[in-house]
């Protein structure tokens, strides 16, 4: 972990309070305002010596400490995408702030299309694994033999068992699958969808899976969960954009806060 990560933890310690936190919680779009209900402190990114400089419409840049249902928090507005910059590791700083603040865990939202007719727009879907068809990791300059890290259980059986009781407690329909990684900025075609079908891809995205990877190279156990905003690329007659994408992510961002705090009140 770096000296800047130490850094970072000690400022951010002096203005949101010394305690330890349990759980760090990146948002995806239409999540936003889940980071307005946490009892804590908000800090810009901008405050931050290292953090990323996000530039997509719909992510508010501010990583909040704080209390949310009673659990001691670090919440992620926003993430930076390899496609803003070509840094596949853009995230890696904030996590290694997130391990040094004293959390375990990690809980990553996104949003994403689906390529199964039963996973519609406005459903959410639990990472039961995922594929990096983009070919990018992370750790591609790691110098340590650290950087060889295993994946077998990348996606945390224990905290997708949470998730998923959590879900069942609510009367939450919460699906399972594979989510594949394209890098962006650009949408799938139809054949691409049509091949990542073929290799066992359930839902496809442009975030989440450097974070997994950084996340389990910094020994923080991490789940995650798509928000359904779009069918894939030739599978409906929707036109699909990053407007759309903003528009339909409030549709299953409502029911993926009844789960986060549900699970999260299970911690206390």
């Amino acid at each position: 972990m770096s000296r800047n990560a130490d850094d970072l933890a000690t400022l951010i310690r002096g203005r949101a309070g010394s305690a330890p936190v349990s759980l760090g919680l990146i948002l995806g779009s239409g999540l936003g305002h889940l980071a307005q209900a946490v009892d804590g402190t908000a800090i810009p990114y901008a405050d931050l010596s290292g953090f990323p400089h996000v530039g997509v419409s719909g992510h508010n840049p501010n990583l909040v400490i704080g209390d949310l249902e009673g659990v001691r928090v670090a919440v992620f507005g926003a993430r930076e995408h390899y496609y803003e910059n070509g840094n596949a590791a853009a995230m890696r700083l904030p996590l290694e702030v997130l391990r040094a603040l004293g959390a375990a865990d990690l809980i990553v939202t996104n949003a994403a299309g689906s390529m199964r007719p039963d996973i519609p727009p406005g459903d959410l879907m639990l990472l039961s694994d995922h594929i990096n068809y983009s070919g990018l990791n992370p750790l591609i300059g790691e110098p340590t033999d650290a950087r060889f890290v295993p994946m077998t259980a990348a996606h945390d059986p224990d905290l997708r068992a949470a998730l998923s009781a959590s879900a069942a407690a609510l009367g939450i329909p919460l699906a399972t699958g594979v989510y594949c990684w394209y890098s962006g900025p650009s949408f799938e075609t139809p054949a691409e969808i049509r091949m990542l079908t073929l290799l066992g891809g359930d839902a496809v995205g442009m975030s989440t899976v450097p974070e997994v990877i950084l996340a389990r190279f910094l020994g923080l156990r991490v789940a995650a969960i798509s928000t359904i905003t779009n069918m894939a690329a030739g599978m409906s007659d929707e036109a699909i954009s990053h407007a759309h994408t903003k528009a339909m992510a409030p549709l299953g961002a409502a029911k993926l806060e009844r789960i986060l705090r549900h699970f999260l009140s299970k911690r206390r």
